[in-house]
């Protein structure tokens, strides 16, 4: 028989009437607790010194045994991915409405799975899963932690079978690995979602992912077709002014000797400095040379250290500020504004996550 106590909130103690009265029933994990607490007394007692040595390693292999089979079990679980192509953000509870949408019910609802294997949105996610490794990863459920690594999988796999953008899943790895140390280093200072052993994995597997990157080898393709230098030096100039990341530039400026001369062009730089970076910022960091130039180079370097750089994708998620809702660009929802281009606001990585701030 359930007792509810004045707390309405609760529910009480469960109670069985037996021949001498009512007796309050104890929870299974109280027992359990107090069966634990015997067996580890009769363990301290019964081992002697000689036996610690032994029972500590056997206590070693079967903490590790356990770690893998956590892992295993929480691998072979069934994947929640969503194909939800809009989502309706609430923060807050109505008549119509309990509860509110949070950035792991986001995360898993919004197609990010599908997403990485497009190539327009394949850096935006890429960057989204960097914010949530530096400062969101404990916020997400464990649902969502998931979907998140097994994203992250997805994303791996997909650059070492093409070899593209690798430099954007190494920073974004290295970021995650710092936020792992941590969290597996403070176990019980800070909050993690599962068990310990799955974080070690974890842990583990991004550090494979790491060492599997660091070994991969761009196969030189072997065809009659047209090269790169093969092409006139305009238009090999016009390639490099497409380019809004230096390090794109650099990289490129790698390949044969021409694109080298032509990726050191002083206006190349100088009009990558103006796109990303405001007047008031350049004279704060103003790098001149021996003959009176200015290193816009070496200037573009320093600034992107000191400033955020202007963002570019090919297509991002979006914000109806008349029907709350989020969605991608290319595949719209139904508004019911009179104008609703007028509503529509395009939603950054860093503004993705801002609007799950409560």
């Amino acid at each position: 028989m359930p007792f509810l106590g004045q707390d309405w909130r609760s529910p009480g103690w469960s109670w069985i009437k037996t021949e001498d009265g009512w007796k309050r029933c104890e929870s299974w994990s109280q027992e359990l607790e107090r069966e634990n607490t015997q067996r580890n007394l009769s363990h301290s007692i019964i081992l002697n010194s000689d036996d610690e040595e032994i029972f500590s390693n056997e206590e070693q292999e079967y903490t590790s045994k356990k770690r893998k089979k956590d892992h295993f079990r929480n691998d072979t679980n069934t994947q929640c991915f969503y194909r939800e192509k809009w989502i309706y953000v609430h923060k807050e509870s109505t008549r119509e409405r309990h509860g509110y949408c949070t950035l792991g019910e986001a995360f898993n609802r919004l197609d990010f799975s599908s997403a990485v294997q497009d190539i327009r949105r394949f850096n935006y996610v890429v960057k989204l899963l960097q914010l949530i490794a530096k400062s969101q990863l404990t916020s997400l459920s464990g649902v969502a932690q998931k979907n998140y690594f097994n994203i992250l999988d997805k994303i791996v796999q997909k650059v070492l079978d093409d070899h593209q953008n690798p430099r954007l899943i190494k920073d974004l790895l290295q970021d995650l690995s710092s936020t792992l140390c941590i969290l597996v280093r403070g176990v019980g200072k800070s909050v993690l979602v599962g068990n310990s052993n799955i974080w070690v994995c974890r842990l583990e597997t991004v550090l494979a992912w790491q060492q599997q990157l660091q070994n991969l080898q761009m196969t030189k393709q072997v065809n009659g077709g047209l090269t790169l230098s093969d092409l006139p030096l305009h238009m090999l100039n016009n390639i490099l002014y497409r380019f809004s990341d230096g390090w794109d530039i650099v990289t490129l400026g790698q390949v044969t000797p021409t694109l080298s001369v032509l990726s050191e062009d002083r206006q190349l730089w100088k009009r990558l400095c103006q796109y990303h970076f405001a007047e008031k910022q350049f004279c704060r960091h103003l790098i001149v040379s021996e003959k009176g130039h200015v290193e816009w180079k070496l200037m573009y370097f320093v600034l992107e250290k000191h400033y955020p750089t202007r963002e570019q994708y090919g297509d991002t998620l979006h914000f109806c500020r008349h029907c709350s809702i989020l969605f991608w660009k290319d595949t719209g929802h139904p508004c019911t504004a009179a104008d609703p281009d007028s509503c529509f606001m395009p939603v950054s990585p860093q503004h993705f996550i801002d609007l799950f701030r409560f």
